[in-house]
Order: structure tokens, then sequence, then C-alpha cells
């Protein structure tokens, strides 16, 4: 018999994984495949206190009806993302990049961040890059 109600989605955190100018980047993500899978996963992340306070929790994710993502104040950091699941082509997926601003401006080296966080968490989940 198989249960009506479907498993929440695991997440998967990879905590800080680089620091730069101040600046802590965290990555985590999980399988979803609905707008309401995702918003699940956001829950959970930010019960933790030190991701609900963070200054962005920046995500995306490319499901079977098309991209959706959010840049949570850092504008055009979703769009990194969502380009970075596209050229895997991970759909199905969600990638969140939590950022604590450390004082100072990164400018363009923000993307770059980023984008080092979409590849550690691809290559953490074998997903290559």
């Amino acid at each position: 018999m198989t249960s009506s109600t479907s498993p929440k989605p695991q997440l998967v955190q990879l905590g800080v994984i680089l620091t730069d100018r101040g600046s802590r980047y965290a990555v985590s993500g999980a399988p979803v495949t609905t707008r309401a899978e995702i918003d699940a996963v956001l829950a959970t992340l930010k019960r933790d206190r030190a991701y609900a306070k963070a200054t962005h929790n920046t995500w995306a994710a490319l499901l079977s009806n098309g991209g959706l993502k959010a840049d949570d104040g850092e504008s055009g950091a979703s769009m990194v993302i969502l380009r970075m699941l596209e050229r895997a082509e991970l759909q199905g997926h969600v990638i969140i990049v939590t950022r604590w601003y450390g004082g100072k401006k990164l400018g363009g080296d923000r993307f770059r961040r980023v984008k080092d966080a979409v590849r550690a968490y691809l290559a953490d989940q074998g997903f290559g890059c």
C-alpha cells in the first residue's frame, strides 16, 4: 500500500564552504518537484537561526514547467544558480546559496563566489559541473 502523502524533500546542507573579505558563503539543496516543496525546503533551512538571520538566501530551481528563482536581495545571483542548473541539466532540484555579509562589497566577485558554492554542491552530490 502506498502513502497518500509524499515525503518531505531531503535537505542537504554543506555549511560554510568559503569566505571572501569577511563574507561567508554556505550552500544547501534538495530534490523538489513543486513550488510548495521549494517553500518547504526554505522553511526547513530557515529553522536554523543562523540561516534565518543570513543576509541573503538566494535560490533557484529547474522544474518540469520551467525555472524558478529568488535573489533575496543579492541582485542577479539567482540567475547564476539557474544557469548552472541548466548547464548541468539538473531538473527537479533547488540549490540555495546563503551569504552572511562581511562588511565589504565584493562587486562582481560575489557572482564568482555564488558559482564556487554551486560547483561545490554539484560536486558533493555527484552531479558534476
